[in-house]
């Protein structure tokens, strides 16, 4: 237990060492996520699930106003200034009084919800009859009184342990949240039918919440009633959450569009397409949001000591590393997207309609996979430089240039469901495109050949092993594997996907591409796990307030 205990509290000093652990949690939860979703399409049919997904909306809605914009954008860099200057207790009292406030005014903002929701849900899914209307009207009711209220708490405790370099607990945290839904869709699912998984996503929350108490205890974080919005801390957060929760309130309505415009389509439309971005989520979760996500409190740190080399070097490794792993993932997801589909939801409830839709929607996804990771990065460049109003504009303008091209593709060109996903991709390039060309303004060099060169050695490698990833599916499906059957499925897919890697690892190592290099070693590492934590250069402490001050 003491092995474990210090496995746990100990910290992750570089980006490197932080990045493998959110990846591989990342990974591990979205594994989790697919199960889930493998459980749902074999017990429920298309058009229940989109039922289901539907009402997500409404919830997600107020979570990524009063979270995610506080969150990302302002409490992690804000808290991390108070650690640097070790003023650890006004840290804690400024965390104390945000989760006081977001408490609070998420119960004013849910209230209202809870009671017109059903009106709502009419209007968020004008093309779903009476009944399903019904069913989502009572899933969202659920959803925003169990599910949103610890998750904003959780989030918030996600971000004190990430400030303080502690990634393994807050990364388990959304595996256990979908070990929760699991279990709810496998234990309820006989008794109360679509409820299992509502009131599984309420059990999993609850979960994210609970099994980061421990090791915030442990720091010494005791929480406290007060509500003092004066406080310096709270004010800095306020003043910075404003542009950021601006541009979430306008992608809220891209999402909200894509939902109106593919509940038009049907309700089984709703789950093609959520199918489709859960799939394309999975290499952005992973070598985006993380690696963004563990460079952040070092891009703070960088930007509180002025250290503006530091800050560039970071930006540009986390961009490098992302790019290895992306690039051959978005070849990969657009060459195998029908068995990628067919091994992740194929069941008997799930059509063979619905799983071309889903595959032709997760290839349109998959040529941004490399945009989207990008945007996760240079906003987090921002969001440590204390700048939310700059990829907030940018935003604002990829999102209404999103929901221009869906509603003309849906409404003018009457195209299938895939054209959301295209829309979204040319959307996601030009964000991305747009925030480089400002950073490279704000800090300077970016735009040079040390930036270009590795991702173009990426991108030839990448197309060269999706060829060969084609060759054999083609070559083999049939003649030697019987694809109509499961394990002949997995096989062909197995043999086209390691033929693919195997060459994309020879073609960088070959090419000179450092990022190379460090995954040979990262995989020799794993032999021994615990290596893949950096040693550490202080454990938490009872007193950890004494070690940073």
């Amino acid at each position: 237990m003491k092995r474990v205990w210090d496995l746990v509290t100990r910290k992750q000093t570089s980006t490197g060492s932080a990045a493998a652990i959110l990846i591989t949690m990342v990974f591990t939860s979205r594994i989790f996520g697919l199960v889930r979703d493998r459980l749902l399409a074999a017990r429920f049919a298309p058009e229940e699930l989109g039922v289901y997904f539907a009402a997500f909306r409404l919830p997600n809605l107020i979570f990524e106003l009063l979270v995610m914009g506080a969150l990302t954008s302002a409490f992690i860099p804000v808290f991390t200034t108070y650690l640097t200057r070790g003023k650890v207790q006004e840290g804690w009292q400024m965390t104390s009084i945000l989760i006081n406030i977001g408490v609070c005014v998420l119960g004013f903002a849910s209230l209202p919800v809870i009671i017109w929701a059903e009106p709502i849900s009419r209007f968020f899914a004008p093309g779903f009859n009476k009944s399903e209307i019904s069913a989502m009207t009572q899933f969202t009711q659920i959803m925003l009184i169990f599910q949103v209220f610890p998750l904003l708490v959780g989030n918030f405790f996600t971000g004190v342990l990430q400030s303080y370099s502690l990634f393994l607990i807050p990364a388990l945290a959304p595996v256990v949240y979908n070990i929760g839904i699991i279990a709810g869709i496998l234990v309820l699912t006989p008794c109360i039918g679509l409820f299992a998984p509502v009131i599984g996503v309420a059990f999993g929350a609850l979960l994210f919440m609970i099994i980061q108490v421990p090791l915030l205890a442990r720091l010494g974080y005791q929480h406290s009633l007060s509500l003092n919005y004066r406080n310096a801390g709270v004010r800095e957060v306020a003043r910075l959450i404003g542009p950021r929760t601006f541009g979430l309130a306008v992608s809220q309505i891209d999402s909200t569009i894509d939902l109106m415009l593919s509940s038009m389509l049907g309700a089984r439309m709703v789950t093609v397409f959520n199918f489709a971005q859960q799939l394309q989520q999975l290499p952005v979760g992973l070598f985006g949001a993380s690696i963004a996500q563990a460079t952040l409190p070092s891009l703070s740190a960088a930007s509180a000591k002025n250290d503006i080399g530091q800050f560039r070097s970071s930006i540009i490794r986390a961009v490098h590393q992302m790019f290895f792993f992306i690039l051959p993932l978005s070849v990969f997801f657009i060459v195998l997207r029908i068995p990628i589909v067919r091994l992740v939801f194929g069941a008997a409830r799930f059509d063979w309609q619905a799983t071309f839709l889903t595959g032709v929607t997760l290839s349109m996804f998959s040529i941004s996979l490399f945009a989207q990771s990008m945007t996760h990065i240079f906003a987090r460049g921002f969001y440590a430089l204390h700048d939310t109003k700059t990829p907030v504009t940018v935003s604002v303008i990829s999102i209404i240039l999103n929901s221009a091209a869906s509603i003309m593709f849906i409404r003018i060109y009457n195209f299938p469901v895939w054209s959301l996903g295209l829309s979204t991709s040319i959307a996601s390039i030009v964000n991305a495109t747009l925030l480089l060309f400002l950073l490279d303004r704000r800090i300077g060099t970016f735009l040079r050949r040390e930036f270009f060169i590795s991702p173009i050695k990426m991108f030839v490698a990448a197309i060269l092993a999706g060829i060969t990833v084609f060759i054999p599916l083609k070559l083999f499906d049939q003649l030697i594997f019987d694809t109509t059957r499961t394990i002949g499925l997995i096989l062909l897919t197995a043999t086209a996907g390691s033929a693919g890697l195997c060459t994309y690892v020879a073609i960088s190592w070959l090419f000179n591409i450092g990022e190379v290099h460090s995954f040979i070693a990262l995989m020799r590492r794993t032999k021994k796990v615990p290596i893949l934590f950096e040693p550490a250069s202080e454990v938490i402490a009872d007193k950890v307030q004494n070690k940073l001050s």
